[in-house]
């Protein structure tokens, strides 16, 4: 029997490296592509080579390739050679902050790095599955809109039209979306016209807020990870505008992995999907710091700023439905309780044991 082959982009990253354990465990050769980039755009703390390490120590049929998704020469012989059968898109540019201040690097790496995969991927392994992770940043601040209520300690939605959360027929124009958001955009909508267009079996998966404990939590990228990593190490967090009373949707990395792995079995040309925890697994900044504080009996240190970054979401929640029918077997594994009580997110401080 044939052994199963996938490439995985950003392979030493929150995601990349879940979809990496979760492949090689089911027995694929699996090849990751990671350059640290991470390290340069958000220095020390960004760093992943630990993570890229841990995967080479654990898995035998892991192999790493050190290149850069915007080397396209690169990218076109790595899946010539290859020819796998399925591509996961996981590297990124992901902070609307730094988008701001380095805006080429952004685009260079989110649109034209996406490109440079979709090329090679049409050239030479036209038949295999290829998943993007997108980003629930494509519909820019237009979410703001729906008309919310305030509750004590979140924001919530006053519609009962969104009482589920946001739908993949939200739009994605007329809306304020930070240049981070822009080029996913591009990206996004390019993974679709390749489905469509020339056929590909591609997705676009637009994650809420994933989590899990390989993430390199930083400021400007990260939220659950960052935020106890300064509760444990008693760092000041910054809220930053809406009273800390945003409300994101969280997912565990692992999940993640197991859809795309239902969507490698029954693959669809240019579909979207909105990927998160669903209301299920939604809470706000407030929120995160009451359960982290009733684990650690640490009090958060944060300090509030009357400014929400650009192009961010008051009360993001996904609309999970439709990746449910499509894929009735996907189901979420980790629930918030889990992401927090198991320690999901402070696998590597001492008290981690007793939670």
């Amino acid at each position: 029997m044939r052994t199963l082959t996938a490439i995985v982009t950003g392979s030493s990253g929150l995601i990349g490296s879940e979809v990496v354990s979760h492949f090689a465990n089911s027995g694929w050769r699996v090849f990751g592509i990671d350059n640290n980039q991470r390290a340069d755009f958000f220095g020390p703390a960004g760093d992943t080579r630990w993570n890229q390490e841990r995967l080479r120590e654990q898995f035998a049929n892991f192999s790493h390739r050190e290149f850069d998704i915007r080397d396209r020469p690169g990218i076109d012989r790595c899946v010539a050679e290859l020819r796998p059968d399925l591509i996961v898109h996981a590297a990124a540019q992901p902070s609307h902050d730094l988008a701001a201040s380095r805006p080429f690097d952004d685009f260079d790496t989110n649109a034209v790095g996406t490109m440079n995969v979709l090329e090679a991927t049409r050239r030479h392994a036209p038949e295999a599955v290829y998943v993007y992770m997108s980003t629930n940043k494509v519909y820019g601040d237009a979410p703001n809109h729906i008309r919310l209520k305030e509750l004590r300690r979140r924001w919530d939605y006053d519609d009962a039209a969104y009482a589920d959360g946001i739908p993949e027929t939200f739009s994605i124009d007329q809306s304020k979306h930070s240049l981070f958001g822009a080029s996913k955009v591009a990206a996004d909508i390019m993974v679709q016209e390749y489905g469509r267009y020339f056929g590909l079996r591609t997705c676009c998966l637009r994650g809420g807020c994933l989590t899990g404990p390989n993430h390199s939590g930083v400021e400007l990228h990260g939220f659950l990870s960052y935020l106890v990593k300064c509760n444990l190490e008693g760092r000041t967090y910054k809220i930053f505008g809406y009273d800390g009373k945003q409300v994101r949707d969280n997912l565990h990395a692992r999940d993640v992995a197991g859809f795309i792995e239902e969507f490698w079995k029954a693959p669809r040309s240019g579909e979207v999907y909105n990927i998160g925890g669903g209301r299920a697994n939604s809470c706000s900044i407030l929120e995160a710091f009451d359960r982290i504080e009733d684990l650690s009996g640490k009090p958060m240190d944060y300090e509030y700023i009357d400014k929400n970054r650009e192009g961010d979401h008051i009360c993001y929640i996904s609309d999970l439905r439709k990746m449910k029918r499509h894929y009735p077997d996907w189901q979420i594994t980790k629930s918030l309780n889990d992401i927090f009580r198991q320690g999901e997110l402070i696998l590597d401080y001492p008290f981690s044991a007793r939670i």
